[in-house]
């Protein structure tokens, strides 16, 4: 007879999780920031509201955004006119919406990361699915008895929360294979402009549709798996005095966002702390010593958090890219990010997979105001 303690260390990996494949998808629907104030006042019928028109376009020019891709197009939005209208009862015309695309989408991610990573789906142990609805095990053609873990409503950090849970998983389950799927539609969060709710428009301004999934898992087949990120570490913290700072409520009307102007600063102030918690152990003091993967919650954070840090431009490359090409896709950004900066090392015939760099950190900033901060060792090439 085992002991309970021999059980379970026999039963637990060995090696650091890592991830070992990444997949992005978008919908097809392309929409273009310097037209899209038209657009979107022509569409909910608020072309006579000409001076919130005007304040909303100077709102899209700051954004840093280009280019977004929504699901939501102009056939779809005259099919459900509820949407248009502010603060019109339209959560089931939502759901019947979302319940459909966002798991599809997440599909199209998680194939592509699937088939980077080469082996068998029926080698996936555990599903982490960051969105609102369940099928995409059935859609994936996944085993029945994979372990699936749910993330809803959680918001822009849910991409590192999602990357912790994993690393937990793959590095507490012996030969466990984790598929993370973060999947995000702005189908509950499109509403018609109005005076009384300005906050809004800084959503209608910033967000974009998308998903990201990535494979992690730990000791690695020798041969067949090529890691590409090390997760060394994983915390989650709320910042001080930053309650009420970013609200998402959920309701008949969909889900409805309230800022508050200091969420720059609260973010930017804090970060430090986070950064000496996690780096501290490993003898890093140096910010711009190490890669980066920064939610892009906005243009503003972005700046304060480089200007706080004293961050050289390029530390955020890969997040104000990632901003400027497809918006804030609420949990899937920072995949989205991690994405490119594999690729943009390679481009750039860097030695690993982080610009060169062995450490990195991924921040993931959302309601909370709540951060998820990732320790990153990246992978030599």
């Amino acid at each position: 007879m085992v002991t309970v303690d021999e059980y379970r260390k026999a039963r637990q990996a060995q090696g650091t999780a890592a991830v070992l494949a990444i997949g992005t998808a978008t919908p097809p629907n392309c929409v273009q920031q310097s037209t899209y104030p038209d657009y979107f006042f022509r569409i909910t019928n608020s072309e006579n509201k000409t001076e919130l028109k005007q304040k909303f376009k100077r709102m899209c020019e700051k954004s840093m955004v280009s280019t977004r891709y929504m699901y939501l197009s102009e056939e779809i939005l005259k099919e459900n006119p509820s949407l248009c209208e502010h603060m019109a009862p339209s959560l089931d015309a939502r759901q019947d919406i979302a319940i459909t695309e966002v798991p599809k989408l997440g599909k199209e991610a998680a194939t592509k990361a699937l088939e980077e990573w080469g082996q068998p789906k029926s080698k996936i142990t555990h599903l982490i699915f960051c969105t609102t609805y369940y099928r995409l095990t059935k859609l994936l053609g996944l085993s029945p008895s994979v372990r699936r873990f749910m993330l809803y409503q959680q918001g822009c950090f849910a991409g590192g929360t999602a990357l912790r849970l994993a690393k937990d998983l793959a590095e507490n389950n012996k030969g466990a294979r984790v598929l993370v799927v973060c999947s995000e539609i702005s189908v509950f969060k499109f509403h018609a402009p109005s005076e009384d709710h300005v906050d809004s428009l800084v959503g209608q301004a910033l967000f974009g549709d998308g998903a990201g999934s990535v494979i992690v898992g730990s000791d690695l087949i020798a041969g067949v798996e090529k890691p590409l990120f090390e997760i060394v570490s994983a915390a989650q913290t709320i910042l001080p005095d930053s309650e009420g700072a970013i609200v998402s409520h959920l309701g008949v009307v969909g889900l409805t966002l309230n800022l508050l102007k200091t969420v720059a600063g609260l973010v930017s102030k804090n970060i430090e702390n986070s950064l000496v918690e996690a780096f501290q152990p490993l003898g890093i003091s140096d910010w711009n010593s190490i890669f980066w993967i920064a939610h892009p919650g906005g243009r503003a954070i972005l700046d304060q958090v480089e200007t706080e840090l004293g961050l050289v431009p390029e530390k955020l490359q890969c997040s104000r890219e990632v901003l400027r090409d497809y918006g804030n896709m609420s949990s899937a950004s920072v995949l989205f990010i991690l994405d490119e900066m594999r690729k943009a090392s390679a481009k750039d015939g860097q030695r690993t997979t982080g610009e060169g760099l062995d450490w990195g950190v991924l921040f993931g900033f959302g309601p909370g105001i709540t951060v998820e901060t990732v320790v990153l060792h990246s992978v030599p090439t």
